[in-house]
C-alpha cells in the first residue's frame, strides 16, 4: 500500500536530523538537554513506526509504503523506498532498539552525552534506509555510511583497545562491500537500471550469476559475519560500549542476512541453489564450532558475541535450505519454513542478543569488569536483575515459551526436510549452546557471593528495570506467540520461494 505521509522518508531523516539538532545544542556540556531530545526523537522514530505495522496488508508481497523521486537521472537513479514482510519488522527492531539504547545511556555517558546521543540517532536513520531502499546504490549509500557513527562510537567512547578494534571493524566491513558495488555496477551496465526489483528480473547466464553471488556473499557475510570472517566482531563488542554492542548485534548484523533475501537469493537464483551447499557448510560450522569457541570464554561479550555468530548461522542456514527442501518436497510452503524460521530468529535474536549485552552492562557499570571468574552470587545481593539476566540466557538457549525456540525450531524442522544429517548438526547447538550458556550462569549468578564487590552490588534501579521488562515482554510475546509477526512474512517469503524456484527445480 502507500500512504499520504512519507512514512519511511519521515523514519530516516527525523532521527538524522533530530541528532544533528542533539549535537548542536547539548554541545559539550548541555547532557541533561542532550538526553532529553534524544529521547522525544527516538520516542517519536518509534511512535512514526507504528503505522508500518498495523497499515501492513499481508495479503500482498508487492512493495509498500512507497516513495520514488528522481535522485541522478543521468544514470536511472531513484530515491525510491519501500518496505514489504523481509523489511518492515527490522525496522520497527530499529526503532525499538535504538529508543532502548538512549535509555541505557542515560545515566552511563557523562562525557561528551550529546555526540553520543546524536551519533545513535544518526545511524538509527541511516538503518532504517538500509532497510527501505529499493534503489541499490541508495541501499549501498545507507550500508557504508552506517559505518561512520558506529566507527565513531567505538572509537570515542569504547574500550582501552578501542582504535583497533574499529579500525579492523571498518576495513572487514568496508572492503567486503566494495565487491558488491561492483556487482551492482556490473548489472546496471547489463540492463540499465540500478533499482532492486530491476535487478531481480534481469537474465543473467550462471557464469554471471556465480561472480554476482560471490560478491554479494563475501559482502554480506562479513557483515553477519560468517565463518571464516567472523573475527572482528569479538574485538568490536568488547571495545565498544554497552549501546554499541546492542546496537551492532540486535541490527547490524541483521542486514547481511537482509541482503541475502533482498539480493542474492532472487538476483542469482541459479548461483545460489549450485553454491547452497558452500554456505550451509559455512552455517554449520558457525553453528557447532563457534559454539566450542564460545565454551572457553572469560569475558561475558566475547562469550555474547560468539554465541551470536553461532545463532546468526541459522539464519544463513535457513535461507539456503529452500533448494534442497523444494527438491526433496516440492512443497513451496516447506521451503518457506525455512526463510520464515530465519527471519524469526533474526528478530528474536535481536531481543535477546540487545538484552544479553545491556545485563552486561548494567554488571559492567557498577563492577567495571566484564570477567566471569570476578563474578559469583549475583543473585544474592541483585535478585530482580538475576531474575531478568536468566530469562535472557534460557531464551539464549533456545528454551520453549522464549523467542529463541520458535525460530531455531522451524530452521531445525525445515532441514529435517531436506536432509537429516543437517538437521542433526544444526540440532547440536542447543546442547552446546546450553552448555556455555548455563555455565555462565552458574558461575555468575549462582553459588556463594564470591567477594566484597559482589557483595556491594545494588539491585536494577527504574530505568533499569523498564529497558529489561520491555525486553522481556518481547522475548516472552514473540515465543509464546509468534503468528502476529508470522503473518507479515507469509505472503513476501511465498513469492520469494516461487521466484527463485520457479523453472529451477
Amino acid at each position: 500500500m502507500s500512504s499520504d505521509l512519507p512514512i519511511l522518508s519521515l523514519l530516516i531523516w527525523l532521527p538524522v536530523l533530530g541528532g544533528l539538532i542533539v549535537i548542536a545544542v547539548g554541545g559539550n556540556k548541555g547532557s541533561g538537554s542532550a538526553r532529553w531530545l534524544s529521547l522525544f526523537f527516538s520516542v517519536v522514530a518509534l511512535w512514526l513506526s507504528i503505522p508500518l505495522y498495523t497499515q501492513f496488508d499481508t495479503t500482498t508481497a508487492t512493495m509498500q509504503f512507497v516513495e520514488r523521486v528522481p535522485w541522478v537521472e543521468t544514470f536511472n537513479i531513484y530515491y525510491h523506498l519501500g518496505v514489504d514482510g523481509f523489511s518492515m519488522p527490522l525496522i520497527l527492531l530499529t526503532t525499538f532498539s535504538t529508543l532502548l539504547v538512549v535509555l541505557a545511556g542515560w545515566e552511563v555517558i557523562k562525557e561528551k552525552t550529546a555526540q553520543y546521543m546524536g551519533a545513535f540517532l544518526i545511524m538509527e536513520g541511516l538503518m532504517v534506509g538500509v532497510f527501505s531502499a529499493l534503489d541499490s546504490i541508495l541501499f549501498y549509500v545507507f550500508w557504508e555510511a552506517m559505518l561512520i557513527p558506529m566507527f565513531i562510537i567505538i572509537g570515542i567512547w569504547g574500550g582501552p583497545r578501542r582504535i583497533y578494534a574499529t579500525i579492523k571493524f571498518f576495513l572487514y566491513t568496508f572492503l567486503g562491500s566494495v565487491f558488491m558495488l561492483v556487482a551492482l555496477i556490473y548489472m546496471y551496465i547489463k540492463g540499465g537500471s540500478f533499482a532492486i526489483l530491476d535487478l531481480h528480473l534481469l537474465p543473467l547466464d550462471l557464469h554471471e550469476q556465480i561472480l554476482i553471488f560471490l560478491a554479494f556473499l563475501i559482502a554480506f557475510a562479513v557483515k553477519i559475519p560468517m565463518w571464516p570472517v567472523h573475527t572482528w566482531l569479538p574485538d568490536a563488542h568488547v571495545e565498544a560500549p554497552t549501546g554499541g554492542s546492542v546496537i551492532l548485534a540486535a541490527i547490524m548484523l541483521k542486514m547481511g542476512g537482509y541482503g541475502f533475501v533482498r539480493f542474492s537469493l532472487p538476483i542469482t537464483p541459479d548461483a545460489s541453489m549450485t553454491l547452497d551447499w558452500l554456505v550451509i557448510v559455512l552455517s554449520l560450522i558457525a553453528i557447532v564450532y563457534i559454539g566450542f569457541v564460545a565454551l572457553v570464554q572469560d569475558d561475558l561479550k566475547k562469550l555474547i558475541a560468539y554465541s551470536s555468530i553461532a545463532h546468526m548461522g541459522f539464519v544463513t542456514l535457513g535461507f539456503f535450505l529452500l533448494f534442497d527442501i523444494m527438491e526433496a518436497t516440492g512443497q513451496v510452503r516447506g521451503a518457506a519454513l525455512g526463510i520464515e524460521g530465519a527471519m524469526v530468529q533474526m528478530i528474536s535474536h535481536g531481543f535477546i542478543s540487545g538484552a544479553l549485552f545491556l545485563c552486561v552492562g548494567v554488571l559492567y557499570d557498577r563492577m567495571h569488569t566484564r570477567s566471569i571468574k570476578e563474578y559469583g552470587g549475583v543473585a544474592n545481593v541483585m535478585p530482580v536483575f538475576a531474575a531478568f539476566a536468566v530469562l535472557f540466557a534460557m531464551a539464549n538457549t533456545g528454551l520453549p515459551g522464549t523467542s529463541g525456540f520458535v525460530g531455531e525450531f522451524m530452521v531445525i524442522l525445515s532441514a529435517m526436510k531436506a536432509n537429516f544429517w543437517i538437521s542433526f548438526a544444526a540440532a547440536t547447538t542447543l546442547i552446546i549452546g546450553a552448555g556455555y550458556t548455563l555455565w555462565m550462569v552458574k558461575r555468575v549468578f549462582f553459588g556463594e557471593v564470591r567477594n566484597e564487590r559482589v557483595a556491594a552490588l545494588t539491585d536494577l534501579n527504574a530505568r533499569e528495570f523498564l529497558i529489561l521488562g520491555l525486553l522481556a515482554i518481547a522475548v516472552l510475546g514473540l515465543g509464546i506467540w509468534p503468528d502476529p509477526l508470522l503473518e507479515v512474512m507469509h505472503a513476501s517469503v511465498d513469492n520469494l520461494v516461487q521466484h527463485v524456484t520457479h523453472s529451477k527445480i
